[in-house]
């Protein structure tokens, strides 16, 4: 005879896959990287044609980005390597891009120092607290990534010469508000890893 105070079986927690859109999505992006510095390379950042087409591959990447954290959440595919690959994914094709920008001359190497060396310090300020809870990601964080992509796709395309002198002001946006956000991380991981007064 069962007793009442026998305990009922927990329900069985959902197990999500490692291959799913989310993640196929994420090492998509991954694969357009060598695919979009060979564009850029071959362009030299003088042939027209060869910075269109870097241009769109680089756009197509930096949208899939977005796509693949909504499906993410929307379909309950959050996976742990997911978590980790996402912003690898995200830092290499803009590192990339940054990279290859200053290479031909395009943007001041200081500029792709501040903005890498934000990202990666960023990307490991997360890892160190991640014990202690998530550092979400702030309206700032989402302007900063926009202003990044549009600064970048700016400078990649082939602008008419009257247009050519915006990009240094998205870019300079871009910078401001990524040293900002990048301060107002620092504050979210100090205030995790304190400990909480009796």
């Amino acid at each position: 005879m069962t007793g009442a105070a026998e305990s009922t079986p927990a329900a069985a927690v959902p197990q999500v896959p490692v291959l799913n859109a989310a993640n196929g999505l994420t090492l998509l992006r991954l694969v357009l990287v060598p695919v979009f510095v060979v564009l850029v390379a071959a362009s030299g950042m003088t042939h027209a044609g060869w910075r269109v087409a870097a241009s769109l591959v680089f756009a197509f990447a930096s949208v899939t980005d977005l796509v693949d954290g909504w499906i993410a959440r929307r379909f309950g595919l959050v996976t742990s390597v997911g978590k980790v690959a996402d912003p690898i994914a995200d830092k290499a094709l803009t590192g990339a891009a940054l990279v290859l920008l200053s290479v031909y001359d395009r943007l001041p190497w200081w500029v792709t120092v501040v903005i890498l060396a934000r990202e990666l310090g960023i990307t490991a300020l997360r890892f160190w607290v991640i014990r202690h809870g998530v550092i979400a990601a702030s309206r700032g964080g989402k302007v900063k990534t926009a202003l990044q992509i549009l600064a970048i796709a700016w400078y990649l395309w082939p602008m008419p010469a009257a247009l050519a002198p915006v990009g240094p002001w998205i870019m300079g946006a871009a910078v401001v508000v990524t040293v900002a956000t990048g301060f107002d991380y620092i504050v979210q991981a100090v205030r995790l890893r304190r400990p909480a007064r009796p």
